[in-house]
């Protein structure tokens, strides 16, 4: 049996279809909690376009299709439960680099990147981006 979307989840899938408000998407990631893998005692993340991606996930099926290719090898991949809010507003300053947040990395056509700019991380941490789009959001 499939399990239901989350509430991110579905505004994510609204987003990349072309409908649903931006700023809507962002306060949902701020109110959700998300599933972080945690590896060598540090949350999983990737480095991509001179960003530091935190990798969370909206639900453990999620997280599950990301720990086939990235996982411990057949054991279970232990994670964090972080408020979106607390990994934007708190771990991404904390990183010393610009960094962001990637949401279902490993979910075909339902993925979602929210960069290190205004609106999203703290100013002081925010990094120019022309091309991140309106409210900053990335499918």
């Amino acid at each position: 049996m499939e399990q239901p979307r989350t509430a991110l989840a579905g505004r994510i899938a609204e987003r990349r279809a072309g409908a649903g408000d931006p700023r809507a998407l962002v306060g949902e990631m701020r109110r959700s909690v998300l599933l972080v893998p945690v590896s060598d005692g540090g949350l999983w993340s990737a480095r991509s376009g001179g960003v530091r991606w935190i990798c969370g996930f909206t639900d453990e099926t999620a997280l599950a299709r990301f720990a086939v290719r990235h996982g411990p090898g057949g054991r279970p991949m232990e994670y964090a439960a972080l408020l979106g809010a607390r990994i934007v507003d708190e771990i991404v300053p904390a990183l010393g680099e610009p960094a962001g947040l990637a949401v279902d990395i490993a979910t075909e056509d339902g993925s979602m990147f929210f960069p290190p700019v205004a609106g999203i991380v703290p100013d002081g941490v925010a990094v120019d981006d022309a091309t991140a789009g309106e409210g900053g959001v990335r499918g």
